[in-house]
């Protein structure tokens, strides 16, 4: 049985995995019927994938090639990219997910890739639980002094349930018994 890896690890083997790219395509080789264009790694930076995408529109097989289009991308989560999403928008993107790994991937799915939403939320971050209920139990241990007599009537259950219904806070959900919690702003 192999050990489980450590944090650092983790997180290597997560950028080597995930590492954000665009594929770049030629619009004028596209257009001609020619599939023309590069996977180019996000997180080299803005002046890196410029370079990149300057000398694949070069090597076109098609003269005067311009234009260009994203019609692939990995490493974004279920965050959507549009086809003619902007560089510099690829690299804000890119850079928030290298800062915060697979919870700012998440947050951004959450936020359409409002990246201003994601950092809020983030400065509103409780914590990762194993639930609903393990955060209602920690957050009503910390605030309230519970005769022992009451302990087992409460349901931490109901109490998050009602904590998410009411709209106080949001989750999300990363595998089974893996939630991170938010304040909702």
């Amino acid at each position: 049985m192999k050990p489980k890896p450590n944090k650092e690890e983790e997180i290597k083997m997560f950028r080597e995995t995930d590492t954000p790219r665009i594929y770049v395509a030629c619009l004028a080789a596209y257009n001609s019927g020619i599939l023309h264009g590069k996977w180019i790694d996000t997180t080299q930076g803005i002046d890196g994938i410029w370079e990149e995408l300057k000398a694949m529109l070069a090597a076109s097989p098609e003269e005067n090639a311009e234009e260009w289009a994203i019609h692939g991308y990995e490493g974004f989560g279920s965050l959507s990219l549009s086809e003619y999403e902007g560089i510099e928008r690829v690299t804000e993107l890119t850079s928030f997910i290298e800062e915060h790994d697979e919870l700012g991937t998440d947050l951004l799915s959450h936020f359409c890739g409002d990246i201003e939403q994601a950092k809020q939320a983030l400065d509103n971050y409780l914590g990762c639980f194993e639930s609903l209920a393990d955060y209602a139990r920690e957050l009503t241990e910390e605030t309230t002094e519970i005769p022992q007599h009451l302990e087992f009537y409460i349901d931490y259950e109901e109490m998050g349930r009602d904590i998410e219904l009411n709209g106080d806070v949001f989750t999300i959900e990363k595998s089974y018994n893996e939630i991170h919690v938010f304040i909702n702003c």
